[in-house]
């Protein structure tokens, strides 16, 4: 297996992001997956040939400040390192902000201390309704 990481969203179709969000309820269609990465700061992508197997994206202001809400690599290539190697890779276009927040499950937080990450109190607010996307 040799996986190729891009930055670059044109590489990738709507289709070859299907078997995401693994466990969520509802979840993004591939196209509303497709326009959160086109809309993104910053996105990395791993491919496996033509087939998206992980990808990290990140929100910014592009000052100061910036977010990152999804990393996610496909079931049958977890623990392979691929989700490590994204998020070093967005650690890396990030290095020039001030902040770069997190919001993550108890159950993956050792994944985030390993890379550099502390953990701080947080609120957040989930409109669950809204989960998939845009109808």
């Amino acid at each position: 297996m040799k996986i190729r990481y891009t930055n670059s969203i044109s590489e990738i179709s709507h289709e070859s992001l299907e078997g995401f969000f693994v466990g969520w309820p509802k979840h993004p269609s591939s196209l509303t997956h497709y326009e959160i990465l086109k809309n993104s700061f910053s996105v990395w992508i791993a491919l496996d040939g033509e087939r998206c197997v992980g990808f990290i994206n990140a929100l910014s202001d592009g000052v100061f400040y910036s977010y990152i809400p999804l990393l996610e690599v496909l079931p049958d290539y977890q623990g392979k390192g691929i989700g490590g190697e994204l998020l070093s890779r967005m650690i890396q276009a990030l290095a020039e902000m001030y902040a770069i927040d997190i919001v993550c499950d108890e159950s993956i937080e050792s994944f985030y201390t390993q890379k550099g990450f502390s953990r701080l109190v947080g609120i957040v607010k989930r409109n669950y309704q809204n989960q998939g996307g845009p109808s």
